[in-house]
């Protein structure tokens, strides 16, 4: 016979109560932040066939979705603008009546301090052609001639309200040139802080279909000449690396699930906060094999969470945000 075994792992797994007491992670509202999608021109929201649960809402909701988010205690709301008309440069995106920054001014003045007003800063939703940047003679991305908009664009959103902005858009140098001009503008000295969010290992993902659905995207072709290849690790990590050295506040891998080691990685590494996007395709997935009867909803959706936040996220940008938030305070547990 085999020594009868003095370690038994078993011991710490045989009742909720202990498994709860030896977590080694865990998640709490704070951690969360609900993407929200404001369309112009609507009076009423309208679900987005392709991510069930999940709407554009029209400008005059976005108070009342401040006030749900504040309640449920989550950290922050993250705006997206679906404008009415696009052109080839954006111009929607620096128009301070453009819909991302009517919104963004709404948000802030509702919220008052009590969450974070996070704003996404990329031309796509705004281009005619659905790039993230204006586009060169040869119908190439021009990095450089982005970078002038999206300094415009950090000053807009700053302007409205924003208190964080999410640099999307993957252009090379896109963090340095957005401090520099909140820098001359005076935020941080004769004006507020404002805080700098890169999506730092941003990946040319499958997993933004649904997405496109819920901006109206016009793009054609794919985004592979700035979007991170998804056989690349080592090559996130370094993007971070670089926000990091150009003054980001705050790191981000997208997508999550599929990326979790990336994100490990840079958690690994960073000397800032490393958040995670759990992206609409992800959401989507689990949302209609629910539908399907092939998983069980809450618990894919808890283990799902957990393993962002295990993998290191800080904090998760999520379509569950206010339903995980109300589990969480009503003291469920998500595994």
């Amino acid at each position: 016979m085999t020594a009868f075994p003095v370690r038994r792992l078993r011991r710490l797994r045989q009742s909720p109560a202990l498994r709860r007491l030896v977590a080694e992670h865990d998640l709490t509202p704070r951690r969360l932040v609900l993407p929200v999608f404001v369309k112009e021109g609507i009076d009423a929201a309208q679900p987005i066939a392709s991510m069930p649960g999940v709407s554009q809402h029209p400008l005059a909701a976005v108070p009342g979705l401040v006030e749900e988010a504040v309640t449920a205690g989550i950290g922050g709301i993250m705006l997206f603008g679906v404008p009415a008309v696009r052109d080839p440069v954006g111009s929607g995106a620096t128009d301070p009546d453009g819909i991302l920054n009517r919104a963004i001014a709404l948000a802030a003045e509702a919220s008052a301090g009590r969450l974070t007003v996070q704003a996404d800063l990329c031309l796509d939703e705004f281009t005619d052609h659905g790039h993230c940047g204006v586009l060169a003679a040869d119908g190439t991305v021009d990095n450089d001639a982005t970078l002038e908009i999206y300094a415009r664009m950090a000053l807009a959103q700053a302007d409205a309200g924003a208190d964080i902005l999410g640099l999307s858009g993957m252009m090379d140098g896109q963090v340095a040139a957005c401090r520099a001009a909140l820098d001359a503008a005076g935020y941080g000295t004769t004006r507020r802080d404002v805080v700098i969010l890169a999506y730092s290992a941003k990946y040319a993902s499958a997993f933004y279909g649904p997405f496109r659905d819920a901006v109206e995207s016009t793009l054609t072709g794919d985004r592979r000449t700035y979007q991170l290849d998804a056989p690349n690790g080592r090559e996130g990590v370094q993007e971070a690396l670089v926000d990091i050295d150009e003054g980001a506040d705050i790191v981000m891998v997208k997508p999550a699930g599929p990326y979790l080691d990336v994100l490990a990685e840079v958690a690994a590494v960073s000397s800032v906060p490393v958040w995670a996007y759990q992206v609409s395709g992800e959401y989507a997935m689990i949302e209609h094999a629910a539908a399907a009867g092939v998983i069980d909803r809450d618990r894919a959706i808890g283990e799902s969470l957990l393993g962002i936040r295990r993998a290191g996220a800080e904090a998760i940008l999520t379509y569950w945000a206010i339903e995980v938030a109300g589990w969480l305070n009503a003291g469920r547990s998500l595994a």
